[in-house]
């Protein structure tokens, strides 16, 4: 068949056998390239005049509802374009298989263990015991809106993923691994999308909540604890790549729709504040 012997297949092969040591370089590239990016954001609000705060909030809060609406149309467009490539015999469905194929016959026996262990930091079950003792923090920390949009963020996913799997109805990976199957759909992936709600959220929580030394650690750590989930579900083969590129972009879209709803709420809150203190 055409298909099998394509450039798509025959790169989905090759990236399978080294898998690994792309994976771990990767990782290294992401977090260190975030840890950059948050110093010198930092550096640069340091260094900025702190002048016409009332006009500076509404840029921001502009520039965060304009990025989240990009975000969401182009996430949406490309989940469409993904879904639309995986039906039978299609030869992105052929490229997943190869390359889960490879990744198994590739990927050392310790990796795969270790892979087995952090995967659980995705688990609905995690996500959810985190979510709880999150929510009761703020909650008791009186940031009322923070801790509802938390738990919003969180729920939200929780119902939009299932949800999403139920329209597409895609088979999940069959392997003859010691590691148990999963039981459901596959498409998309839900411990990539429900990690990248939470530990974005989580980011988000930790920039508003930490001062701003530490916000370039919480960034790389959320960073890696994204990816690391995410690509785990590739190494147990208990999804394909388009299942978790498609819960990244499914993920991304309702993170963005979470964030940009909290900056408005937060900035409608500040301004009636100050115009009741104008007021007194």
């Amino acid at each position: 068949m055409a298909a099998e012997t394509s450039p798509l297949v025959s790169w989905a092969q090759l990236v399978g056998q080294h898998a690994l040591a792309l994976f771990l370089a990767g990782l290294l590239l992401a977090v260190g390239v975030t840890g950059l990016a948050c110093v010198l954001l930092h550096r640069r609000r340091a260094g900025r005049e702190q002048h016409d705060a009332s006009a500076r909030n509404v840029a921001q809060l502009l520039g965060s509802y304009g990025t989240g609406f990009l975000l969401i149309v182009g996430t949406a467009s490309l989940f469409a374009l993904l879904a639309l490539r995986l039906g039978p015999g299609r030869t992105m469905g052929l490229a997943d298989q190869a390359l889960a194929d490879a990744i198994g016959s590739h990927t050392p026996a310790a990796a795969m263990g270790a892979f087995s262990l952090l995967t659980h930091l995705g688990d609905p079950i995690a996500l959810a015991l985190l979510g709880a003792v999150v929510a009761i923090w703020l909650w008791q920390r009186r940031e009322r809106l923070l801790a509802t949009g938390w738990v919003i963020a969180l729920a939200g996913n929780a119902v939009l993923n299932p949800l999403l799997k139920q329209v597409f109805a895609r088979a999940r990976p069959l392997h003859d691994l010691q590691f148990p199957q999963v039981e459901g759909y596959s498409f998309p992936s839900g411990h990539t999308s429900g990690a990248l709600v939470a530990y974005g959220m989580l980011l988000y929580v930790a920039t508003r909540m930490l001062p701003p030394r530490w916000h370039a650690i919480a960034a790389m750590a959320a960073v890696a604890m994204i990816l690391t989930i995410a690509c785990s579900r590739v190494f147990l083969r208990v999804h394909f790549a388009s299942d978790v590129a498609a819960g990244i972009l499914s993920g991304l879209s309702w993170l963005g729709v979470c964030v940009a709803s909290l900056q408005f709420v937060r900035h409608r809150h500040v301004t009636r504040h100050a115009e009741l203190d104008d007021d007194q």
